[in-house]
């Protein structure tokens, strides 16, 4: 399957019956209107769901300021971060704030202690405070994509370019449910790639041993 920016171009223009193009900046108004509308959906898209393929994980360092109050810790969210899925850490209180994650509760700093010779304490090691963040990635490259992803892309692409060349709004509105049932194939077929998780064990359970 062929997966290129000009691919998925030309399959939304395919579906609302227009001209296929050769590149973005060739000079035709099906190329303008491509252009104008591709990456705003392809991120759009990326981030409405937790999509196996663009999730990243990374420990991140505090911020050297802290925030003006409130917070004791603030921490700047990568560059390509389109949508946090968790801080993983599940009792860790935390709020987003532009491109900044505050919290108070981070993995606190410890140092690895020993005693010498002289019975003197001495630290050999020390481990800064970090936040484990996994989060949808901005991904660009349209080989990395998930063919279901892809198709919805395509499809949510010419649902955005339709009335513009085809002022058929009639056709609009079919593309928009089949986005609709696009959406619900894919998010399925998504989330059967990962294992559920596993619930903790209740007191009810328990009590049996």
């Amino acid at each position: 399957m062929s997966q290129s920016v000009v691919d998925i171009c030309n399959s939304a223009l395919s579906m609302v019956g227009a001209a296929s193009i050769m590149s973005l900046t060739d000079n035709s108004r099906e190329a303008r209107v491509c252009n104008l509308q591709y990456d705003s959906n392809r991120r759009d898209e990326l981030r409405k769901h937790y999509w196996n393929f663009a999730l990243k994980r990374v420990s991140l360092a505090p911020d050297t300021a802290a925030p003006a109050f409130d917070y004791a810790y603030q921490f700047t969210l990568p560059p390509d971060c389109l949508r946090i899925a968790i801080p993983n850490d599940a009792y860790l209180d935390w709020q987003l704030e532009g491109r900044k994650i505050l919290t108070n509760s981070i993995k606190s700093p410890f140092s690895s202690n020993v005693v010498n010779s002289q019975g003197v304490v001495v630290t050999t090691a020390t481990v800064s405070p970090q936040l484990n963040l996994k989060y949808v990635s901005d991904v660009t490259d349209a080989t990395q994509f998930d063919p279901s992803f892809y198709n919805v892309l395509t499809i949510s692409l010419a649902v955005d370019i339709c009335e513009t060349l085809t002022q058929n709004s009639g056709k609009k509105r079919d593309l928009k449910q089949d986005y609709k049932d696009a959406v619900v194939e894919a998010r399925t077929a998504d989330a059967f790639e990962n294992l559920p998780a596993d619930a903790p064990d209740d007191a009810w359970w328990l009590v049996r041993y």
